[in-house]
């Protein structure tokens, strides 16, 4: 059974999705720091770039957005060959485009020409004129919903069939299009009166996506902890699912729903670089710019047949919680997992089939190659979120998110060659520097007389003052009179 619960304060709104009462997926939004993904703009082409094939938009935000030619619809009559950014855009046009990735660091946001408004069961592309199903489903059910894409088409532009739509009839599909229908033709309408750069179209916040996106038409349990939140998600429901609208259930109290049910302590686990697995083995997961790599060990567990066994059985209880991982913290781009060494292709080719059938559970699209000889697999994940790691955290200003900071043994010569220089380049006869208090220990110590070393190489007085166990160990800062 699938549990959904929203809980909101004057800081942030939290959701969290549990599959028979466990944490799967958890996400955070915070006033200012939404995400773009979904919305719709009306913006003016700044640059066209030959050489990167690609165009920068400006959309009214801090940076402007990235345009690659994949993602410009083709002009009707213009052949395939032809295309190419500058034969499908020119500076000063104005065009609508989407945002499909939010910005990340000095990159600016992803955007695409290709729109798409999303309803709980079905997706209407106004300017895309095809027709689908999700390919996550059984194909008799594909065959099924097929039937009903043909019966209920729009007369313009495109329609998919979500996955959620499973076991939909057909008076839901319809009805959720209709109110698709109607968002769109209040986008043509601002889109028609509004100068570029503007927002023609806002994405639902995130408690509506959750509802809308998380539960599918077998509905789960749905709580809430905020009385005006719980009338807005009413009305919303009423609209697209007036059957369950009055499902959803209200809990207020003094603590905030999340702390109630003690799901923030589980949350915060998915900011820990380990993850220990129920044997006793454990998982490491490292971002990199290019890519997340996940390691996986066997720590505690030694099995108890053969080495080849202990290794399978840690594998395959690592897929589990891997894919519970890259949901939790919506990893998205570029994954490398690196499994333990297994001698047998049978064992292989078991774990990579737990690994696919977990991620089958998985609403965001995966891609998955074969797992190598050494163990490795390659796979990509589309995310759906800034992920927790974005929201939650900032690179640490010791470290700069390096992750590993200087030995003290290292910090120490640092120091004392720096403390060097600057009395060295000083005219005074006395030269002050901070440092750190373990630096001045260090530098004051009986047996090696370091300071004083120093006074004699460099012919000044040094006087230390000792600062703040905050400061980095090799900082030195020069002490003015």
């Amino acid at each position: 059974m699938r549990e959904l619960v929203i809980s909101r304060d004057e800081f942030e709104t939290r959701v969290a999705l549990l599959e028979e009462g466990r944490l799967v997926e958890y996400y955070v939004e915070r006033p200012g720091r939404e995400s773009l993904v979904g919305n719709i703009y009306k913006g003016r082409v700044e640059n066209v770039l030959a050489g990167m094939d690609a165009a920068f938009v400006d959309i009214g935000l801090d940076r402007n957005g990235y345009l690659c030619a994949d993602e410009v619809l083709v002009p009707e009559g213009l052949r395939s060959q032809a295309r190419k950014i500058t034969n499908l855009l020119r500076s000063g046009k104005e065009i609508l485009v989407q945002v499909v990735r939010d910005p990340v660091g000095s990159k600016g946001p992803r955007l695409t020409t290709q729109l798409g408004i999303a309803g709980r069961f079905v997706v209407y592309l106004p300017v895309t004129p095809v027709a689908g199903v999700s390919r996550r489903l059984e194909e008799a059910e594909r065959e099924r919903l097929r039937a009903i894409c043909r019966a209920i088409a729009p007369p313009e532009g495109g329609l998919i069939i979500r996955t959620a739509a499973e076991g939909a009839d057909e008076g839901a599909i319809r009805r959720d299009l209709e109110f698709v229908l109607k968002i769109w033709k209040e986008v043509k309408t601002r889109a028609a009166g509004a100068s570029a750069p503007a927002l023609v179209y806002a994405e639902a916040d995130l408690a509506v996506r959750a509802v809308r996106d998380l539960l599918g038409f077998e509905w789960g349990r749905v709580v809430v902890d905020d009385a005006r939140l719980h009338q807005r998600l009413k009305n919303y429901l009423r609209a697209v699912a007036p059957e369950v609208a009055d499902e959803m259930e209200l809990c207020e109290g003094e603590l905030p729903l999340i702390e109630r049910l003690g799901l923030q302590e589980e949350a915060k686990k998915a900011l820990a670089r380990r993850v220990e697995l129920p044997s006793g083995g454990y998982l490491v997961i490292d971002h990199t710019e290019a890519m997340t790599v996940i390691d996986v060990n066997t720590g505690r567990y030694v099995g108890k047949r053969t080495l080849e066994d202990t290794s399978v059985k840690t594998n395959v209880e690592a897929c589990r919680e891997i894919v519970r991982q890259l949901r939790l913290r919506d990893i998205g781009g570029i994954i490398v997992i690196d499994f333990i060494d297994m001698a047998s292709p049978s064992n292989r080719e078991a774990v990579l089939a737990t690994l696919e059938a977990e991620l089958a559970q998985d609403r965001s699209k995966t891609y998955v190659v074969e797992l190598s000889p050494l163990g490795l697999v390659e796979m990509t994940r589309q995310s759906t979120s800034q992920g927790l790691r974005e929201v939650l955290t900032v690179p640490c200003l010791c470290c700069c998110g390096e992750g590993r900071v200087l030995s003290e043994e290292s910090a120490f010569i640092e120091v004392y060659r720096r403390i060097s220089v600057l009395a060295s380049a000083s005219k005074a006869p006395l030269v002050r520097v901070e440092v750190h208090p373990n630096m001045a220990a260090r530098l004051r110590a009986d047996k090696e007389m370091p300071l004083a070393r120093l006074e004699r190489k460099t012919g000044r007085q040094i006087q230390l003052e000792v600062g703040s166990h905050d400061l980095p160990l090799e900082r030195v800062t020069l002490v003015s009179d």
